[in-house]
């Protein structure tokens, strides 16, 4: 939108202004003394109070069209406002995402995908699919398109067959959802940045819904919204009117809030406030009751288990010498039917988590703040990958972070490919081949061996930068 041209110094005006008043009244003056001294009395006083008056209207010409600054106002503000009301409904709020508002009559059909708005807020259509992550074609290929526009000039405007007093928020949870760290990073977090400063007051209307993934995130839905959802593809010809609706959510980082953007200054840690309240978990933080850990109260690793790839291959063994340094010890392997209440609870329970690059790795939003997490990095040149995921997200959510890079020694690709296989030598060469190449190579096709001797001083260091730990040696 362009910015509004700066008016020229009210100071020069007044005085310019001021100057050509007293000029006019000087001429007056002169003209009045002329016809008083020349003229008969009748005409003369005619003539006199006639151009007296074609002057003070002048006066008053100049005055309302410069001068006054209360007329000058009135005029700026219809010129902005007209100008407000043409603004862009659709906006990029990220890299990943647009988002598309309307405030004042909106009218939303769902099962056509539609969304109808006076013309006072729009004179186009827009189009738009409300998805977080917008220049992804594979994840927005089963995203069904929505549509922005004014109402029907030829046509009777739909009418209204329920009305709300409360804004509406309309998404997707098609895409990648049902692997969790794209359930939080494109859909639950996002959705917290847009709607949780609305303190409930706020319908939901959810494109492509599937029931089981309602069901499972419905404590957390239930944060965000008092209202019952709606099914937006099985809403058959329901006119649903509101005063405000945003369709689209809004994305700040990978499982990140950022607070400069966010309404109210909301942060990541408010989001993970929002779900202890939502599943009930009781540590804020990781500290234990005393002052250094003890018998009735040993600091508890949580090994987050795959089974599919990437799979630990020597975990009891990594279990055993956890134990001998003095962790209570649990092994979990969530999946896409876990009780996400159950495994949020055994989370927040947890003091140190550990696990290979992966979707399970998302539960950090569960861990108490000052816990560790440890990322097991798999070998492939995927640093920038573990860095975006999971690193770069654990200071906001006051976590520590360490990470254990997996060597060729390590890695069952030593079983697969020859030594000098570009695999080894040359990461970089199958990652150019395109992200399918490279997920096949490193992450589809990889599981892992960690050598005890190394993860032990790992585990030690995660010991030493706990809350109230005793500093171990190694």
């Amino acid at each position: 939108m362009k910015p509004l041209r700066t008016s020229p110094r009210p100071e020069a005006r007044r005085t310019r202004n001021a100057f050509i008043i007293a000029s006019m009244l000087l001429s007056l003056c002169i003209i009045s003394l002329i016809k008083a001294r020349y003229c008969a009395v009748p005409f003369g006083k005619l003539q006199e109070s006639t151009e007296l008056e074609l002057a003070m209207e002048a006066l008053r010409m100049v005055t309302a069209k410069r001068g006054d600054p209360a007329s000058k106002g009135k005029k700026e503000s219809e010129e902005i406002a007209a100008m407000d009301l043409k603004k862009p409904l659709c906006v990029e709020t990220s890299r990943r995402s647009d988002v598309c508002e309307a405030e004042g009559d909106v009218r939303v059909i769902g099962s056509w995908q539609t969304i109808f708005v006076h013309p006072s807020l729009a004179s186009q259509e827009w189009k738009m699919k409300p998805y977080a992550r917008k220049h992804d074609r594979p994840a927005l290929a089963h995203i069904k398109e929505w549509t922005i526009k004014p109402f029907p000039d030829q046509e009777p405007t739909p009418t209204c067959t329920d009305n709300y007093t409360i804004p509406a928020v309309v998404f997707s949870i098609g895409g990648y959802t049902g692997n969790l760290f794209h359930d939080f990073t494109d859909v639950l977090v996002p959705l917290f940045i847009t709607s949780y400063h609305f303190h409930g007051d706020v319908q939901f209307v959810i494109a492509d819904a599937k029931s089981w993934w309602l069901s499972k995130f419905s404590l957390i839905l239930k944060q965000l919204s008092k209202y019952e959802i709606i099914d937006a593809d099985n809403d058959q010809d329901v006119v649903r009117c509101f005063p405000r609706v945003i369709i689209g959510l809004d994305f700040h980082k990978e499982l990140g809030v950022d607070p400069a953007k966010a309404p109210n200054g909301y942060s990541i840690m408010d989001f993970k406030e929002m779900l202890r309240k939502a599943y009930g978990l009781e540590r804020p933080t990781a500290e234990p009751s005393g002052d250094q850990w003890n018998v009735r109260r040993k600091p508890r690793l949580l090994i987050i288990s795959r089974k599919s790839s990437r799979v630990f291959l020597n975990e009891r063994g990594m279990s055993d010498m956890a134990m001998s340094l003095g962790f209570d010890v649990r092994i979990a392997d969530p999946d896409v039917a876990t009780d996400l209440g159950k495994f949020a609870r055994l989370v927040n329970s947890a003091d140190v988590m550990i696990g290979v690059h992966g979707a399970g790795l998302t539960n950090i939003v569960f861990l108490p703040a000052g816990a560790v997490l440890i990322q097991v990095v798999p070998m492939g040149n995927l640093e920038w990958l573990a860095r975006d995921t999971f690193e770069n997200p654990s200071p906001d959510m006051q976590l520590k972070y360490l990470d254990y890079r997996i060597q060729a020694d390590e890695s069952t690709l030593s079983d697969q490919y020859p030594k000098d296989h570009p695999v080894f030598t040359d990461p970089q060469s199958i990652h150019k081949k395109g992200w399918n190449e490279l997920s096949r190579t490193y992450l589809e096709n990889q599981d892992v061996k960690p050598h005890l001797g190394r993860l032990r001083i790992t585990l030690l260091e995660a010991l030493n930068i706990m809350p109230h730990s005793r500093k171990m040696t190694q």
